[in-house]
């Protein structure tokens, strides 16, 4: 492989789809210029489906359109989509208690409330990168004060809905690895100690109780000590998640100047999802898998998801960053194959979301309250810098 070559085509194609396809689709048919806010349950051709606007993606946009303006170039228009984010969660998006909501209506009426703290951690990044972006610091700090929110629902007792009744003490990795990524985010546009705090307590986390190399796995629920727990939801494994996971820890290593322990954790982690989760039948990085080689509970188990694929062509350049090692291009490349042989809609431009097994397309609309312009938009700017950030370091 000539690395060069390699690399300066992805860069240029991150960039191309990125400014010409992924954020103009989203502009046009997902910002909402009448109430504020973008919607995104929109079918393959744009048209709106449902005026549901999830809470998530509020702060999810915010972050992205904000992103791409401090990394992408200076447009105006994607700075001004990021405010009218932020502006419609300041204005609808919260409950009397300081809590969010999940979803609410096109003009902004609750409809739903969830236990979960993550409509906070994208708008909590989405207020952090605007800061940056406007020079406004007072967004930097609302960011911070929603993080101490954040913090104080999950370390409360009472304040959050458990998932599971007393009968089953548990803990889940899915918070634990948001944590790190909405603290280093955070940390980019205002320091502050409990930022670095909350990195250090999630990383332990995840080495003590939910790293398991006895089934060379990160499990996705453990026991409060990270006993493992013999159920279906126990023996869970989720690649896309875990190889999330390895890419905030090696962002976190990058941080550190390379921090060895770290970095070598983040890799581990890679190597054992890419594992679990590459399908060497079909291709691509599969929904989900189950530690002990048992039936897998949830029926979309073998299906492919957009976001897995996003996660792993992100981690991939990092641990090539990280470590110059060639499998990690050559997983790459693999991962990035399939993907953009089987996600863009050639047609009507941006990606599907829902693939069957053998990648044909399982429903065919690009956004509902879970997919939307995070993952893939997140994606191209991430894999753009780091292959900018290769040459660069390898002075090529």
């Amino acid at each position: 492989m000539n690395v060069d070559n390699y690399l300066n085509a992805w860069a240029a194609s991150y960039r191309e789809s990125l400014t010409n396809d992924i954020l103009p689709f989203w502009l046009k048919h997902g910002l909402d210029r009448q109430n504020g806010g973008v919607y995104t349950c929109v079918n393959r051709d744009g048209s709106l489906i449902d005026s549901t606007k999830s809470v998530w993606f509020q702060g999810r946009f915010g972050f992205i359109t904000s992103y791409a303006y401090n990394h992408i170039e200076k447009n105006p228009e994607w700075l001004a989509a990021s405010k009218s984010c932020i502006d419609f969660i300041e204005q609808h998006c919260t409950d009397t208690d300081g809590r969010m909501f999940f979803e609410v209506t096109a003009d902004g009426r609750p409809l739903r409330k969830r236990r979960y703290v993550f409509s906070e951690t994208f708008a909590a990044i989405a207020m952090s990168e605007y800061a940056i972006a406007s020079g406004d610091e007072l967004y930097a700090r609302k960011a911070l004060d929603l993080f101490g929110r954040i913090r104080h629902y999950l370390n409360t007792p009472g304040i959050l809905e458990p998932k599971y009744l007393p009968t089953l003490q548990a803990r889940g990795h899915s918070v634990t690895m948001i944590l790190i990524n909405t603290a280093s985010r955070i940390r980019e546009a205002i320091q502050a100690p409990e930022l670095d705090a909350q990195i250090d307590e999630s990383i332990d986390a995840i080495r003590r109780y939910f790293v398991h190399p006895e089934f060379e796995a990160l499990l996705e629920m453990v026991g409060p000590e990270g006993e493992f727990i013999d159920t279906c939801n126990g023996r869970l494994i989720n690649p896309g998640h875990c190889i999330e996971t390895s890419w905030f820890l090696l962002e976190e290593a990058r941080h550190r100047n390379w921090e060895k322990g770290l970095t070598e954790l983040a890799l581990q982690i890679l190597d054992w999802s890419w594992k679990w989760g590459w399908d060497e039948q079909y291709g691509g990085i599969i929904n989900f898998r189950d530690c002990r080689h048992l039936p897998v509970q949830d029926y979309s188990q073998d299906m492919k998801f957009w976001w897995p694929q996003t996660e792993t062509i992100i981690a991939s350049l990092y641990a090539y960053l990280a470590t110059k090692d060639e499998k990690y291009l050559e997983m790459h490349k693999r991962v990035s194959d399939w993907t953009y042989a089987h996600f863009p809609d050639k047609e009507y431009g941006e990606w599907y979301g829902y693939l069957h097994r053998d990648g044909t397309v399982a429903q065919p609309a690009k956004g509902n309250i879970f997919k939307g312009p995070f993952h893939i938009p997140r994606m191209m700017m991430y894999g753009y810098g780091l292959c900018q950030d290769i040459l660069s370091v390898e002075g090529r």
